[in-house]
């Protein structure tokens, strides 16, 4: 079985494709695969489905989205729907578990390589760290859960996995501009700044990356783009670290070419 939610919700078993499309039940899938090998409640799936006004038939009705489900699952690994009830989509005394295997989950596998890649980074193993968590990222091939109409408990979770990405962005990024590879993340980092014009990690990310590429005037320009959309937006001037970064730049500091990102960068000059 190969299931994904890091972009279309899918559900494949060698050439064969899941196929369901009412809403509601893929709804049902989404939030069972995030949480996958755990026990989501009733009163989660109801929620998710319905916000907070069920109808009177919801636990009959979420039934037969379940049922739905099933029958898909059991079309697609050519499997009985009772097996399929046995021993994939189970029901509890609180709620129903899928569960999957390892390597069948492109979230599972995400968080695997992740988590593998911020233990090399921990370890001070920069090459491996950076190669582990590029592949992680790999797993993604569009928004989470992109074609899924979302609901408030789903809507949570795709919020906590957008912002688990962009954490495993920037610490590739930080790995990548340790090894002086600044040339191979400027283009992605250009686009993250752009996406994330308020975030500082990012901007101040870039505005290195732009220095050490020789690109001093530009990296000024990232600061001054900031700065204005901070005040403009929250009536915020950029934090101190990011205006030490941008009197490093003018001064063209020589601790820019060397610092490990990670906003751990404290230049001697002060405010």
């Amino acid at each position: 079985m190969d299931c994904r939610v890091l972009g279309q919700l899918a559900v494949r078993s060698g050439t064969v494709i899941g196929c369901l499309t009412a809403p509601k039940p893929r709804k049902v899938l989404a939030l069972l695969l995030v949480r996958a090998n755990l026990v989501v409640p009733i009163e989660t799936l109801s929620r998710e489905l319905w916000s907070d006004d069920p109808p009177a038939s919801a636990h009959t009705t979420l039934q037969t989205y379940v049922l739905q489900v099933r029958r898909m699952l059991a079309k697609t690994l050519g499997m009985a729907s009772e097996a399929v009830a046995r021993d994939i989509l189970v029901t509890t005394a609180d709620g129903y578990v899928l569960r999957v295997k390892p390597g069948e989950l492109d979230l599972h596998e995400y968080e695997r390589l992740a988590a593998e890649g911020r233990a090399a980074l921990a370890e001070h193993d920069d090459v491996r760290g950076s190669r582990l968590l590029g592949e992680a990222l790999k797993q993604w091939h569009d928004a989470a859960l992109v074609d899924v109409r979302l609901g408030p408990v789903l809507s949570v979770e795709v919020g906590h996995l957008e912002e688990s990405r962009l954490a495993t962005c920037q610490l590739r990024i930080d790995a990548e501009l340790r090894l002086n590879r600044h040339h191979t993340v400027l283009c992605e980092l250009s686009s993250l700044a752009a996406q994330h014009p308020l975030h500082e990690d990012l901007q101040a990310q870039y505005m290195v990356a732009l220095y050490r590429a020789g690109r001093r005037t530009d990296a000024l320009n990232a600061f001054h783009r900031l700065r204005t959309t901070l005040l403009e937006d929250v009536g915020l001037e950029p934090s101190r670290r990011i205006h030490s970064i941008q009197r490093a730049i003018l001064t063209a500091d020589p601790d820019l070419d060397n610092f490990a990102l990670s906003m751990r960068y404290s230049p001697n000059t002060t405010a």
